[in-house]
């Protein structure tokens, strides 16, 4: 049985950090693509990152995250991290871990049709 557990939201000040941890269980995790998404109070949910399982570590970015967010992977402990630092309040979201396809290779613009597993989501909220 597939399973990721997130952990690591919080409520944070504007320009401040924070780290989100997902671990994964139930499937071989050095196989698959990971991606983290959001979804915002009446908001369309929204790919943020997305890590390849291949040894080229291509890593996907939406716009609005590029070098603020960055996402790192350890196949060796099952986990994918994203580091998100200087936040901003249109951050604030439910951040949820996602499975990828096998064989998915993360598109630029990864959708949520691809990831048929999820966590079940954790609170991030930047206010100050």
């Amino acid at each position: 049985q597939v399973q990721l557990v997130e952990s690591g939201g919080g409520v944070v000040q504007p320009g401040g950090s924070l780290r989100l941890s997902c671990v994964a269980s139930g499937f071989y995790f050095g196989y698959y693509a990971m991606g983290w998404f959001r979804q915002a109070p009446g908001k369309e949910r929204e790919a943020v990152l997305c890590i390849v399982s291949s040894n080229d570590g291509y890593i996907s970015y939406a716009d609005s995250v590029k070098g603020r967010f960055t996402i790192t992977r350890d196949n060796a402990k099952n986990t994918v991290d994203r580091q998100m630092n200087k936040l901003k309040p249109e951050d604030t979201a439910v951040y949820y871990c996602a499975e990828g396809e096998l064989g998915y290779y993360c598109s630029e613009y990864p959708q949520s049709i691809d990831f048929p597993y999820w966590g079940q989501g954790t609170q991030v909220t930047v206010s100050s």
